[in-house]
């Protein structure tokens, strides 16, 4: 385990070849000093840009774990149970992505602990299954195994900026874009997606963690969707993956 160090994490995750919405978080990523970037996952799957959206977050040196789409995509896992278009758009990555690309989708982890930290696509209960956590009712399902959670356990999937606050026998819902992290508490935290909102707000979803206030945000940044959809509408991929980006669901 690293020594512990004061830093402002930049935290992200879902990009989802959305090379657009990567590019502007990124440019707004530079206005909060940031020391070390984390990818929860899935940088690829459902949009037009896979090998630039990996070219960026490699760039970016970040800690970063494995989604369910990067496991698809390089081979880790078996997809066969996903909707046909979801299925077309990880079989065409694939054939797409470059050799360094690829390789580094291989080698991610399902989950990274630093000090009081957790980093994971899905659930911390099965890291392999990529199971949700959205709900007062899937958090409290971590219960049972509080002891073995992290203080903080950060995670993606389910594109929704939800977070949650667990005592031994409770869960809360934090209903905050800022907080503070209370003692005596563990916290799931989901990060939404950069590349494609579920919440009915389109733009990018980013966060920051403040590794000495305890203090974790929010933000969200607009950016070009009209040319990512048009990405994708001029690709082979299903048209609904653009058509969506324009509501954020």
């Amino acid at each position: 385990m690293p020594d512990k160090v004061t830093m402002r994490l930049g935290i992200f995750s879902d990009v989802h070849s959305n090379i657009e919405a990567l590019t502007r978080v990124v440019e707004e990523y530079r206005n909060f000093a940031i020391d070390r970037y984390v990818c929860l996952g899935d940088t690829v799957g459902y949009g037009a840009s896979p090998n630039e959206c990996c070219d960026l977050v490699r760039s970016l040196d970040p800690t970063a774990v494995l989604g369910n789409h990067d496991a698809a995509v390089s081979g880790r896992m078996d997809y066969n149970y996903y909707y046909e278009a979801c299925r077309q758009a990880l079989d065409y990555h694939a054939s797409i992505l470059r050799p360094e690309n690829m390789a580094w989708l291989k080698t991610l982890p399902y989950e990274i602990r630093e000090e009081n930290r957790s980093y994971c696509h899905g659930s911390p209960l099965n890291l392999e299954e990529f199971e949700y956590i959205f709900s007062v009712e899937q958090a409290r399902a971590c219960l049972p195994r509080f002891d073995e959670l992290a203080d903080i356990t950060f995670i993606g999937h389910s594109h929704l900026c939800k977070a949650f606050a667990l005592s031994r026998t409770e869960v809360h819902a934090v209903i905050s874009a800022q907080f503070e992290i209370r003692p005596g508490f563990k916290y799931i935290i989901g990060v939404g997606s950069v590349g494609q909102p579920r919440d009915y707000d389109p733009r990018a979803s980013f966060t920051i963690f403040d590794t000495d206030k305890q203090v974790f945000e929010y933000h969200r940044a607009a950016y070009d969707i009209e040319t990512s959809a048009r990405k994708i509408f001029e690709s082979n991929l299903e048209r609904n993956f653009g058509n969506r980006l324009f509501i954020g669901v």
